[in-house]
């Protein structure tokens, strides 16, 4: 169940958490890593050949997604794998989507 933002008391630090999710979903192709790691973990090489983009690049948005707790990391070897670790993110992601729908 969401809450209503003026029946719920923020505290600042809690106002800018929530100011953070949105800046991270504001980028295109972090919607487009999120999306890709909704259906399981992947490595960053297979990240790099569905997006089409340079690895330089996907490593930047995956250490922010890290950095905010979104997303998390396991090494095997040399590689490294990525997958969710805050879900709910696609509630919210689900929420604006459907309203684009309606």
């Amino acid at each position: 169940v969401m809450n209503d933002l003026t029946s719920q008391k923020f505290d600042q630090e809690q106002l800018e958490q929530l100011a953070e999710y949105f800046r991270l979903l504001g980028d295109p192709m972090r919607l487009k890593i999120l999306h890709l790691l909704r259906g399981g973990e992947m490595s960053v090489n297979e990240i790099v050949e569905k997006t089409e983009s340079s690895q330089p690049n996907i490593s930047k948005h995956l250490s922010i997604l890290r950095t905010s707790n979104v997303v998390k990391r396991r090494k095997e070897g040399t590689c490294a794998f990525f997958s969710i670790s805050a879900p709910f993110i696609f509630t919210l992601c689900d929420t604006v989507c459907h309203s684009l729908d309606d």
